[in-house]
């Protein structure tokens, strides 16, 4: 990945990027001739000479929108309200428009961008995901993203709460039976929730709101999240406890994650062969964290007894689809955000955060457009790609149900305090700490907001070494402190999770985990083995991936001393299967291993 992919970063390669460089000003230049000089005036073009005249921005909302957030947008700027517009008329409004608001329906694509002549400015997600809007095309054309993640966290908790019970007390089936001119007391018999061990998978803003809910209806709630801080949970009255033992305790699951590449699909055959049979699923996140196929087998099996839904992978769902027409499954049409107070929150958020961004001012909800000198990136552009890389290895490390809390980062550099600007690094370190199991997408503009809601303390050093100050920095170390690892040979000698690496050629090194020296390039992903050190290692290895068609990009071993245990990193450009993984794991010699992602 490089860095400015896996930042998203740069507006101009030539230019200082300010926050002044998104706000509105008029573009009269944008505007096609025929729509300032026309040969035959039509009252459309009348209004758009209008609102040049007038000096407001104009805000395009593409989606229906509560009215007070439409009010609040009236009272500074132009508002045009065009729904269902198809993407050939969108991209033809949008050269008009200094802002956009849709919500989850309309897709903000690269076109959209390329359209607007650089016109917009600033789009507004009514929402929280933004999956529907292309970030990189975004950020390269100089435009702002806010959403609004706050306004309908109680709607959604209020909806999982619901489909819970309605679940359990099969109220959508008993309804459908009796419209259908039926008695079916027996039939419909539930389960009651009282006393029932109730896992919430996700414990952000709608987790916690659930559980506090679930614990009113007298269940055992615990709790699965690497970044939930322990001292919350507690005060709800929550255990944080692993992804394990979540599987295989709970009654019900409830499911508040977002939809990432680490957790698409996290609920398959796999998870389901680890559940309690008769286990009730409820999914008022992101209908792609189930494999819905694994989830149909799961309940024709009876490993689970019920589930209701209210997302899908596809939405809408197929019309024939056999998970949504099972007995045992209770569906709605992605109703979590649907109540009247909901969508006027969600409204007012999101028209203020447009209307902040139009005029200037910097926005907590803001996901995108870091404000970075280009030369300060430049230099520091293959830091950037290490220090997210170091980041996102360090927390796939973490084992248990204590949450990531207290993160160490040491920098060692020739250059003395004033001469190394790491505000771009730290929010690096938040990004991969925070992104992989998460919905906010971090930047420079929230990452330190962002690690605060979540509980996460940052600490820097500097180390400050001899030699030239011409490489701004020799190497970074992450340390994740009271956490335990699932791979024990990360723990350093000083009792926390150590991951170490440098620049080399231009690309990002691994070059020590634990108190293990390693020497690895940071790309595709990595194989983790603790071994005795022996002649064979490596070409057992190497022969089970080779078997597997798995490519070894880079190899190193790092040793205590000869014959004693021993480190082996390697580095693969593809995923190795469960049983590949399996053989090297029966490996007489290989003590521990794991696999990590980049």
């Amino acid at each position: 990945m490089s860095a400015v992919s896996s930042w998203n970063l740069m507006f101009s390669p030539n230019k200082t990027i300010s926050f002044s460089d998104l706000s509105w000003r008029p573009n009269i230049s944008s505007l096609p001739s025929r729509a300032v000089f026309p040969r035959r005036p039509k009252p459309k073009t009348l209004v758009v000479l209008a609102t040049i005249l007038d000096a407001k921005p104009t805000v395009l909302v593409a989606e229906k929108l509560g009215d007070a957030g439409i009010q609040l947008l009236k009272t500074f700027a132009n508002v045009d309200c065009s729904y269902n517009l198809s993407p050939e008329e969108l991209c033809t409004k949008i050269s008009l428009c200094d802002a956009l608001i849709v919500r989850s329906g309309t897709k903000v694509t690269r076109e959209v961008f390329e359209s607007s002549g650089g016109r917009l400015k600033v789009v507004g997600r009514a929402g929280v995901g933004i999956d529907n809007v292309d970030l990189p095309a975004a950020t390269e054309h100089g435009c702002l993203v806010v959403n609004a993640p706050t306004a309908n966290t109680i709607a959604a908790a209020e909806h999982g709460i619901a489909l819970l019970t309605a679940m359990a007390r099969n109220i959508a089936q008993a309804d459908a039976s009796m419209k259908a001119g039926k008695w079916q007391r027996n039939k419909y018999v539930g389960v009651s929730l009282v006393g029932k061990k109730l896992a919430v998978m996700g414990f952000g803003k709608v987790g916690s709101e659930v559980a506090r809910r679930a614990k009113g209806l007298g269940m055992h709630v615990i709790a699965h999240d690497p970044y939930a801080p322990a001292d919350r949970a507690r005060a709800i009255g929550v255990d944080l406890v692993t992804f394990e033992e979540a599987l295989l305790t709970a009654d019900f699951i409830s499911l508040h994650m977002p939809l990432t590449p680490a957790t698409s699909k996290m609920f398959n055959d796999e998870a389901f062969s680890r559940m309690k049979k008769g286990v009730r699923i409820v999914n008022v996140a992101r209908g792609g964290v189930i494999d819905e196929e694994a989830l149909l087998r799961a309940l024709n099996s009876g490993i689970v007894a019920q589930a209701a839904l209210d997302v899908f992978t596809e939405e809408p769902p197929p019309q024939e689809s056999k998970l949504v027409q099972h007995e045992n499954v209770t569906v709605t049409p992605h109703l979590g955000a649907s109540t009247t107070e909901a969508q006027e929150g969600v409204a007012l958020e999101i028209a203020e955060a447009v209307v902040g961004a139009l005029r200037g001012e910097l926005a907590a909800t803001a996901v995108n457009a870091p404000m970075v000198p280009a030369e300060v990136l430049a230099e520091l552009a293959p830091f950037v790609a290490l220090t997210e890389k170091l980041a996102r290895l360090a927390v796939q490390l973490v084992a248990g149900g204590s949450g990531v809390k207290f993160v160490k980062v040491t920098y060692a550099s020739a250059r003395g305090p004033d001469d190394l600007d790491t505000r771009l690094l730290r929010a690096m370190i938040i990004k991969g700490l925070i992104e992989p199991i998460s919905s906010v997408y971090v930047n420079l503009v929230n990452a330190d907001f962002t690690a605060k809601q979540r509980g996460l303390r940052l600490t820097e050093e500097r180390i400050v070494l001899d030699g030239s100050p011409e490489n701004p920095l020799e190497y970074i170390q992450v340390q994740i402190a009271n956490v335990e690892s699932k791979f024990a040979s990360a723990i350093s000698n000083s009792g926390v999770i150590t991951v170490e690496g440098k620049v080399k050629d231009g690309k990002p090194h691994l070059t020590k985990i634990g108190s293990f020296g390693v020497d690895v390039s940071l790309e595709g992903s990595l194989i983790l083995c603790r071994q005795v050190d022996q002649p064979g290692m490596i070409g057992k290895v190497g022969n089970i991936l080779g078997e597997e068609n798995v490519n070894v990009n880079f190899m190193s071993v790092g040793r205590i001393s000869p014959r004693k245990q021993a480190v082996m990193t390697i580095g693969v450009d593809e995923e190795p299967s469960k049983d590949a993984l399996k053989k090297i794991g029966e490996i007489q010699a290989i003590e521990e291993f794991v696999f990590l992602r980049l």
